[in-house]
């Protein structure tokens, strides 16, 4: 008896341990629940970003190649002196002075020249005068030779020492031209128009036939000298423009004259040629610098946004795509989605997105650096 007593008590003890021991398993679950409804009210609650959306758009831009090279003289000639052996008299230009095609550069010692000179004048009025007598001559025997009066033989030794004559006149005449010519060289004188480059002419040397005194740059032309991979050759044309900005100057626009035919054979790079302005100097350019530059090659069409709508995080490119609006969202809110895209080209205040972006979508136009992926938006305007 007693032992069925203390059975019945056992099992009222172990019913009611169950009843009390429910709600307690129960309640990890219901503060869950609280804290998740507790979160999503946080975030319903939360003010959303104004911003405003605009579709990307078609753009029809220029097609750049990017090179360097160096700006050199378009041609650079150099003057020297004809004649040897004459001393310099004076040096009348310096380096950076522009000169005018036939300006004295500087001239020589023309005293021995003059003397010259006058000594060939002296010869040509010399054998001038015996011509003179020889024609006297020769025509009184013609004359006596009509009347039998002299031999044929005495008549021809006349008329041959008239041809000697005339032929020692000319003789005469073009020793002069030569030492005319001397004359004229002892002044040097800019082959072009230009600006001299370079001059190591001093007053007094002596100077030698093929030694250098001056460099000219013809017509004040420079080139840039673009340096492209092989591959990027074949899309250079004569024509073409193209603009180089030389160090601390400003752009200048230039025209491609012509492509080397040949690249080098251990960087497989290759020369450009463009020419530039006169007035390229104004603008920095020198000759020797090393210049960056573009060349335009075409144009191509492209998918553009603003720059602000491009966000630039852990050295990659995102827009913010709009998405539609999602249960419990407001008429004028909607969710972003953070999208990944490839930029290029850039012009004014848009730039291309070459992939990672499909065209008609709508994306965040700007204030893209206070998003983050999923956040909810309200659209203020351009939303079409």
């Amino acid at each position: 008896m007693v032992a069925a007593v203390i059975a019945a008590g056992c099992l009222v003890w172990y019913q009611s341990s169950r009843a009390s021991a429910k709600p307690e398993a129960s309640a990890p679950s219901e503060a869950a629940e609280a804290a998740q409804a507790k979160a999503s009210a946080a975030r319903s609650a939360r003010p959303s970003l104004s911003v405003q959306v605009v579709r990307p758009e078609q753009a029809n831009w220029p097609l750049e190649l990017t090179a360097n090279g160096a700006i050199a003289a378009w041609q650079e000639a150099v003057v020297g002196a004809e004649l040897s052996g004459l001393r310099l008299d004076a040096v009348l230009v310096n380096v950076g002075d522009r000169v005018r095609k036939g300006q004295l550069l500087a001239s020589l010692a023309s005293e021995a020249v003059r003397a010259d000179i006058q000594n060939a004048q002296a010869s040509l009025q010399e054998a001038q005068a015996l011509a003179a007598e020889a024609k006297s001559n020769a025509d009184r025997a013609r004359n006596l030779r009509a009347a039998d009066a002299i031999s044929a033989q005495e008549a021809q030794r006349s008329l041959t020492s008239e041809q000697t004559a005339l032929a020692r006149v000319e003789s005469a005449k073009a020793q002069l031209a030569a030492q005319e010519l001397r004359g004229r060289q002892t002044r040097v004188v800019a082959p072009d128009d230009g600006v001299i480059s370079a001059r190591s002419a001093t007053v007094g040397a002596v100077v030698q036939p093929g030694v250098e005194l001056f460099r000219l740059i013809r017509q004040s032309r420079l080139e840039w000298r673009a340096e492209l991979p092989s591959t990027d050759l074949g899309r250079v044309q004569p024509g073409m423009k193209a603009v180089a900005t030389p160090p601390g100057g400003q752009p200048v626009e230039g025209r491609v004259r012509m492509v080397a035919p040949t690249v080098d054979g251990g960087t497989r790079n290759g020369l450009v040629y463009v020419d530039l302005p006169a007035s390229a100097t104004q603008a920095g350019a020198r000759a020797g610098m090393f210049a960056s530059g573009k060349l335009a090659v075409g144009q191509a069409g492209g998918l553009t946004v603003p720059q602000t709508a491009v966000l630039l995080r852990d050295g990659f490119s995102y827009v913010f795509v709009l998405e539609g609006r999602h249960a419990g969202q407001q008429a004028d809110q909607a969710s972003v989605r953070q999208v990944k895209v490839k930029v290029g080209r850039r012009q004014g205040e848009r730039i291309e997105v070459i992939e990672g972006l499909k065209d008609g979508v709508q994306v965040v136009a700007a204030g893209v650096a206070f998003l983050a992926d999923g956040d909810v938006v309200r659209v203020v305007g351009g939303r079409s």
